[in-house]
Order: structure tokens, then C-alpha cells, then sequence
């Protein structure tokens, strides 16, 4: 099993903790955290909380229930977001083009972490889940990186930090527009082949 397997499998572990079991409540909570990504990229990570209880058809009692506090749930919606990016590393492991593979997940990464910043900022200060999720995020982007340098395209000096310090640096510039950040996104991507 490869290291970003486990780390897929124990953020969903970690969902799945935090997940209920009966059917009507799994199926509130699910409502809860997708109401709740939307919300947060929509109007930050300190948007109301009757907005989301709103969006997701349920009442506060319910949203409290599962989540009695602001930072459990962006807690929740963030490891959703983390297994996301996992899960998609996991797909991309053979692909027969390991630069064109790391390219599309470092694509994938970035369109995330600019839309979804508040809940990178706002978990920032949380010591119990964000070392675990920037773990698994390291070790499935570290993957694609390392078959990426076996193949002689990626700059062997480059480790899974300063990849991700690109990264970073990309998703949190303010952009004119989606064109211009992907053309900024294209030229950090050059820096980092081999040949760079």
C-alpha cells in the first residue's frame, strides 16, 4: 500500500468518525458539509451558521447536533477537501505522463486552495486536524513528484515542500481573471521540469 493510500484511508477514517450511522442523520450531515463548502467559499469561513443550516434544508438544532461548533465544521468540510485532492493523486499514480499527472493534480490543488483559502486560514489554528491533512497532501503530491523525477521531468533538487510552496504562492495571488492566473500557473510549472 502506498504512503498516500494510507493517508487517503485515514482521512476517511477520519470522516467517517464524524460521519452518524443512521441513514436520515448521515444524510443531513452530508447536506450539512456540502451546504457548508458552499457557503464558506461563497462568503468565508465566518459566514453564518443559519445560513448553512438554511442552504442544507435543516434546522439549527440539527446543524448543532453534528457540528456544535463553527470549527467543526470547517474542520469537516476541509478533510472532505483534503480527500478530494488525495483520492485524485490516487487516480493519477499510473498515468503513462508522470509530469502531465503531477500538472493536473498541482492544477486540481491550486483550484482549490484559491477558492477554498478561508478554510486553509481558518484551520490554520486548529493543532488536531491540519498537520494530519497537509501530511496526506504532502505524501500523494510527493508521489506524483517522485515518478516525475524517475522519468527525468521534474528538477531532481525539488522536494514536495518547495512544489508546494509554488503551489501556494500561486493559489493565493489576486488574478485579473482565470486566464491570468492559469497563464501564471503554466510559467510556475516550467520551473520546475528538468529541463527548467
Amino acid at each position: 500500500m502506498s504512503v498516500s493510500t494510507r493517508w487517503v484511508l485515514f482521512m476517511l477514517d477520519l470522516l467517517a468518525q464524524r460521519r452518524p450511522h443512521r441513514a436520515d442523520a448521515a444524510r443531513n450531515f452530508d447536506a450539512l458539509v456540502a451546504a457548508a463548502r458552499d457557503v464558506f467559499a461563497e462568503l468565508g469561513a465566518n459566514a453564518s451558521m443559519d445560513e448553512v443550516a438554511r442552504r442544507a434544508g435543516v434546522g439549527n438544532a440539527t446543524l448543532y447536533r453534528n457540528f456544535p461548533t463553527r470549527e467543526a465544521l470547517v474542520e469537516v468540510v476541509y478533510l472532505s477537501e483534503v480527500q478530494t485532492v488525495c483520492e485524485y493523486a490516487e487516480e493519477l499514480a499510473g498515468a503513462d505522463d508522470p509530469f502531465g499527472a503531477l500538472v493536473a493534480w498541482l492544477r486540481r490543488f491550486v483550484g482549490l486552495a484559491s477558492t477554498k483559502r478561508v478554510l486553509i486560514e481558518g484551520l490554520a489554528f486548529n493543532p488536531n486536524a491540519y498537520p494530519a491533512a497537509r501530511d496526506a497532501i504532502y505524501a500523494a503530491g510527493g508521489s506524483l513528484i517522485a515518478r516525475a523525477q524517475q522519468a527525468g521531468q521534474v528538477d531532481p533538487i525539488l522536494d514536495i515542500d518547495d512544489v508546494m510552496r509554488f503551489a501556494i504562492g500561486v493559489s493565493v495571488g489576486v488574478y485579473r481573471d482565470d486566464d491570468q492566473r492559469e497563464r501564471v500557473f503554466r510559467a510556475a510549472v516550467k520551473g520546475i521540469g528538468a529541463d527548467a
